[in-house]
């Protein structure tokens, strides 16, 4: 959380007193320890009664189109979580995406010094998953929508230079509780940029598929009720089962992961 969300989201101050707090519980802590590198399920299944995994799904999910591997395409996620920044000053940037991370990337970015930032969603505004209150405060920051626009294609030789766009319809398909966005054909359009950050969701490290534990389609771990694992002695929460994405969610299920470890092992 420290890097993830915005300090003018999420004050830095507030999250090292909620840290704090919980390490002067007297947990201990094990610092540079990495799954698969130099930290081990089978060692740990050793060592302890219950495992919890908590380590998130923070690797940006791509949209698989044209040019998406040109210099300046970023993933959101990443963005966010390691600061890394280029220098936005003069520069025009697009968002793709319509959630909390696409607003958070939007926002910075702005504030950062970009001259234009524009946040790319296919569907409208209704149908946007980020917060009401985040998607008003973007737009009164500056930052344009372009809502029922989906990207075709990012044009560039060694860099972005051009996103092309094509304009979207919401149609109610059967069976589907959302309205899906269809192409209009011949609507395409582009536009100049400079950056594109992919904030379309995010996904597992590929890493997890090699943990022995079963997962689903999307790759996150799958548990049951009680965030148990296809190995009884492992649970995980979080992103990393596929819990609704946000820091609350998060909390929740690691708190009912640790009430039921406590049942199950008489801890």
């Amino acid at each position: 959380m420290v890097h993830g969300i915005p300090e003018f989201r999420l004050p830095k101050e507030i999250v090292q007193k909620t840290v704090d707090k919980i390490l002067n519980l007297g947990i201990e802590v094990k610092y540079k320890q990495e799954l698969g590198k130099n930290l081990f399920l089978k060692d740990l299944e050793q060592q302890y009664d219950a495992i919890f995994l908590s380590i998130g799904a923070n690797q940006s999910a791509k949209m698989g189109v044209e040019g998406e591997n040109l210099k300046g395409v970023i993933g959101g996620n990443e963005l966010l979580e390691y600061n890394l920044h280029p220098d936005y000053k003069g520069k025009t940037v697009a968002v793709v995406g319509g959630g909390n991370v696409a607003m958070d990337c939007a926002r910075t970015i702005k504030r950062l010094g970009a001259k234009e930032v524009k946040v790319i969603y296919r569907r409208a505004r209704e149908q946007m998953p980020a917060e009401d209150k985040e998607v008003a405060e973007a737009m009164e920051e500056g930052i344009e929508f372009l809502f029922q626009n989906n990207i075709v294609k990012v044009i560039g030789k060694d860099k972005v230079e051009k996103v092309e766009l094509i304009k979207t319809e919401l149609v109610q398909k059967e069976n589907d509780t959302r309205l899906v966005p269809i192409n209009i054909k011949n609507s395409n359009y582009t536009i100049e940029m400079d950056y594109v950050v992919m904030a379309l969701g995010s996904k597992v490290q590929p890493y997890v598929e090699e943990l022995g534990l079963k997962t689903n389609k999307w790759g996150n771990i799958e548990v049951n009720e009680k965030y148990q694992t296809s190995n009884p002695k492992i649970y995980a929460g979080g992103d990393l089962a596929g819990v609704k994405s946000t820091v609350a969610w998060a909390a929740y299920s690691g708190r009912e992961a640790a009430k039921n470890i406590i049942e199950n092992f008489k801890l």
